[in-house]
């Protein structure tokens, strides 16, 4: 009885290769053995092809060992960096979430930095606006201008003196002004006016006749106020009585600078604070 034929395309490699060896070999034996050969000879081949199969064999042994070495290799491999992986996931997800602290934090600073700015410019208003009002700071706009000047040929008790140039000061105050310079020299609630000597001095800086008085303020009442005013009736009759010369003009656009900065600084007062800050720098 035949045999049935090997399927070379379905069976292994290793099975196809041990059994087409032997079949070869069982091919030469029977072709021996037709032809008489020895059995001695029959022997020593059947011998040769059990150690040609012994070291087949223990190659496919080494092989299939090698090949367990390496999945081991490549398991721990693939173990070692799936762990790597892990790790750089790990460290991935701290850095987004300190990258979101860090976004409400500067969005927090941000906010601050805004409300700080919006508290800087309120308080720069409030400086201009307390500069303008105190004499400290530049201002600009329409009023009246006096000119004051000695009579001719005045004697010694017949020119302008200092308390003749505060009562017409007071009654432009009384009449409404917001600003008043006195030959350049703008006034503020620290400012004199007195004489040392004959001439006259305004912030400390002596000035010459004809005394040039600015006042910025409503220019459709200010003159008239002045007129009524307590202060500018007894300047009025002053005049009359030593012969002032004095021309009231109104003003469209006059700029009066600041009074000096030394004035600014205080000698005996001090500061009442009556908002204390609290901590971080904000008043209750």
């Amino acid at each position: 009885m035949t045999e049935p034929s090997l399927d070379r395309a379905r069976t292994p490699l290793l099975t196809l290769i041990t059994q087409e060896a032997l079949d070869r070999d069982y091919q030469v034996a029977a072709s021996r053995r037709g032809d008489g050969e020895r059995p001695e000879r029959r022997r020593s081949y059947r011998g040769g092809v059990i150690a040609v199969i012994g070291v087949f064999a223990m190659l496919v042994t080494v092989a299939a060992v090698q090949t367990s070495q390496n999945a081991d290799v490549d398991d721990a491999s693939r173990a070692s960096l799936i762990d790597r992986v892990e790790a750089r996931q790990a460290v991935l997800r701290d850095n987004q979430d300190r990258i979101a602290q860090l976004r409400d934090a500067n969005a927090q600073g941000q906010e601050a930095l805004s409300s700080l700015n919006r508290r800087y410019a309120d308080a720069r208003a409030r400086v201009a606006a307390l500069g303008a009002l105190t004499g400290f700071a530049p201002v600009t706009g329409s009023g009246v201008r006096i000119v004051v000047d000695n009579p001719d040929y005045a004697g010694p008790n017949e020119v302008v003196r200092d308390s003749d140039l505060a009562l017409l000061v007071n009654g432009l105050w009384e009449a409404g002004a917001e600003a008043i310079s006195i030959n350049g020299q703008r006034l503020s609630g620290a400012s004199a006016i007195r004489n040392s000597g004959e001439p006259i001095e305004v912030n400390s800086v002596g000035i010459a006749p004809p005394y040039t008085v600015i006042a910025i303020g409503d220019r459709r009442t200010l003159g008239a106020d002045f007129v009524e005013s307590r202060s500018g009736l007894r300047f009025l009759n002053l005049a009359d009585q030593y012969g002032f010369t004095h021309e009231i003009d109104n003003v469209d656009d006059v700029r009066l600078g600041a009074a000096p900065s030394s004035f600014q600084r205080l000698r005996s007062a001090t500061y009442l604070q009556r908002n204390p800050k609290t901590k971080g720098g904000e008043a209750p």
